[in-house]
């Protein structure tokens, strides 16, 4: 009898744990269509995960890597495009680099330091070694300039920088391996957490988040936006004077939230995966296609603010949206495994 209340009791443990993963991951969301608007381009640009955008100049940054390729055990090389958004044409150009160590870009950053040099953080994934390369970006070329690695970059996802030096990361996960790793993708332990370099040192500024992933920076209202996929949330920190974040709240997006891009109005502009499960299963190479979603977000402040879906798709035009960044009447739209990302033409 004591061995049957125990294995009753791991079974209800068990279904208890698959439902609470089933729901907390939009498994049961119903995906149907929507965009005001129409597919103007599809790109032919593998692994388009990340965008930065330069409004002034009009150009944007993509960074580019074959992770499904990479996935099945063929090592390659990654690349940082440019596409000039005044022409009409819209062909990205591959950016050549002085940097010669292997190159798996994942989140970016871009900074403009004056008319001639934009400074790009891009955290960089070989293996288990991770790194955040610093690139100047002149004359269309990309001038390395140093490799930071450090304990902290567990995992890095995605950096951005406060000036030439300091800069913010995330790391998606706190376990590198094992069930507590597993806990963390299926489960929701909040384990992963954002770190800082200081322009000296890295430390750890924030922790208790599932699954860090887009950071950005509001320098006008001194904010910072952090991403919490496996939460459905973006949380919001003020920034010290020390650069340690204080926590201000959590905005629920009810979505998977992915990357965060800010308009030339200040509006947050983010690509999402409403489905975690459906997006995992098809990074696996076990589904053919998985959902997307671009959300924005008009934060006026603490307690105020609205979260507004704009475009939602089965997965048929590109599967799992990472990144969506506007221009104009346009809206460029990444991913981390397909072949080509959209470009989206708003009514």
């Amino acid at each position: 009898m004591k061995i049957l209340k125990i294995v009753l009791a791991c079974l209800t443990l068990i279904i208890g744990f698959v439902i609470y993963t089933i729901q907390s991951t939009g498994f049961f969301r119903t995906i149907e269509n929507r965009f005001d608007g129409n597919y103007l381009k599809s790109i032919d640009i593998v692994g388009a995960e990340d965008m930065q955008i330069d409004y002034e100049e009009g150009f944007v940054l993509i960074s580019s890597d074959d992770r499904a390729d990479r996935r099945d055990g063929n090592p390659g090389r990654g690349a940082i495009y440019k596409m000039d958004l005044n022409d009409l044409v819209l062909e990205p150009q591959r950016l050549p680099s002085t940097y010669r160590g292997k190159f798996n870009p994942h989140g970016i950053y871009m900074k403009k330091l004056s008319d001639s040099v934009h400074r790009l953080w891009v955290v960089n994934h070989v293996r288990s070694v991770h790194s955040i390369e610093v690139f100047d970006l002149r004359n269309d070329s990309l001038m390395h300039l140093r490799s930071h690695r450090d304990a902290t970059m567990i995992s890095p996802n995605d950096v951005v920088a406060l000036d030439a030096d300091r800069f913010y990361y995330t790391n998606d996960h706190g376990n590198v391996k094992g069930f507590s790793r597993i806990l963390e993708d299926y489960g929701g332990l909040r384990a992963s957490n954002v770190g800082y370099f200081d322009g000296k040192e890295f430390r750890q500024v924030a922790d208790g988040i599932a699954y860090a992933n887009g950071i950005n920076y509001d320098s006008d209202r001194n904010l910072l936006f952090v991403a919490s996929p496996r939460g459905f949330l973006v949380k919001v920190y003020n920034v010290l004077s020390s650069g340690d974040l204080d926590h201000i709240e959590d905005i629920d997006c009810s979505t998977g939230v992915d990357n965060i891009a800010f308009d030339e109005q200040g509006k947050i502009w983010i690509g999402a995966h409403p489905s975690l499960l459906d997006y995992s299963s098809y990074s696996q190479a076990k589904r053919e296609i998985a959902p997307s979603e671009i959300i924005t977000i008009d934060y006026r402040g603490e307690s105020d603010y609205a979260v507004e879906s704009i475009y939602l798709e089965e997965g048929a035009k590109m599967s799992g949206a990472t990144v969506a960044v506007p221009y104009n009447n346009l809206i460029f739209v990444g991913n981390v495994m397909d072949d080509h990302f959209l470009v989206l033409q708003r009514d």
